[in-house]
């Protein structure tokens, strides 16, 4: 009997290991589905103002009058630098497929959905994440909502303001005869601005990977001084691929923000490893104190 009560034991601690995994499956399967139902109603919503959301916003870095392009202007007169100022833009967009406009206002009020929805739809993954987290994890990683977000909406921004405009710049003005004339497809220009706005957001994830890896003792902050140099000249080159344009003002634009990121990411790595030094001390201590009184 005893030996049969054992069994019954382990398999009911079995059947109770694994109704908890289910349960988080569950639970993981409803944070998803209400993370991807606010994208699904900011997209609905963004398909109900579609034409309002293209004239105002997706086709403006196509027009000249863009707020950019009179920034531009206005510091090419400070800097008595003319080429700055982008007083055309030498395409046309067209719509070739019979269905492109409908399909392009499906594709663009997703990726506004996502765009829109990204903090509640952050917030609920990371409501998973957190209760498996330790004690002392929560305490560090507190904000974490409010920084994702905060680093990814201001990398939109960038790449709809900076990166996006001057991409389009060059490339519409780019010609490799003047009997060639630009007319590019609604789809590919979506493309476009699509991929460097989100790419952009994603990029200013930088002092979140770093914090995380840090966590884990793969980054150290004298690693990151250390390849300082090293890391400008990348940034460097990422500006250059970014922005082909040949005026070095328009690199500058796009790499400053980028080294600023580096800084911020060796001072959040600073942090980490003081958090782990104070940690260690207080262990220290607390083992000595406890060695004293044995």
């Amino acid at each position: 009997m005893p030996l049969d009560q054992n069994l019954d034991n382990e398999e009911e601690e079995e059947s109770a290991g694994e109704m908890s995994f289910i349960g988080h499956l569950e639970e993981l399967r409803w944070h998803v589905i209400r993370a991807a139902g606010s994208i699904l109603v900011f997209g609905i919503i963004a398909f109900i103002y579609i034409k309002e959301l293209y004239h105002y916003v997706i086709i403006d870095p196509a027009k000249p009058d863009f707020w950019t392009y009179k920034m531009l202007c206005k510091l090419a007169e400070k800097v008595e630098y003319d080429e700055l100022c982008i007083k055309a833009l030498n395409f046309k967009l067209q719509a070739i497929g019979v269905g492109d406009q409908f399909t392009m206002s499906m594709t663009s009020s997703v990726i506004a959905g996502l765009i829109f929805a990204f903090p509640y739809a952050f917030w609920e993954i990371w409501s998973f994440i957190k209760p498996g987290l330790k004690a002392s994890e929560r305490k560090s990683a507190s904000g974490a909502v409010f920084y994702v977000t905060f680093l990814f909406l201001s990398g939109v921004l960038f790449g709809y303001f900076i990166v996006t405009p001057l991409a389009v710049n060059f490339l519409a003005n780019f010609t490799l005869d003047e009997s060639i004339i630009n007319e590019f497809s609604i789809s590919s220009y979506i493309s476009l601005v699509a991929t460097l706005t989100l790419a952009c957001g994603v990029a200013f994830q930088l002092p979140v990977v770093v914090y995380v890896l840090s966590k884990v003792g793969v980054l150290t902050p004298e690693f990151m001084r250390e390849y300082r140099k090293h890391s400008m000249i990348v940034i460097l080159i990422v500006a250059a691929v970014i922005t082909p344009s040949p005026d070095i003002y328009s690199q500058i634009l796009v790499a400053i923000p980028l080294f600023l990121l580096y800084e911020v990411s060796i001072f959040v790595s600073g942090r980490v490893a003081r958090e782990k030094l104070d940690d260690e001390t207080e262990l220290m201590k607390s083992q000595n104190f406890n060695s004293s009184d044995n």
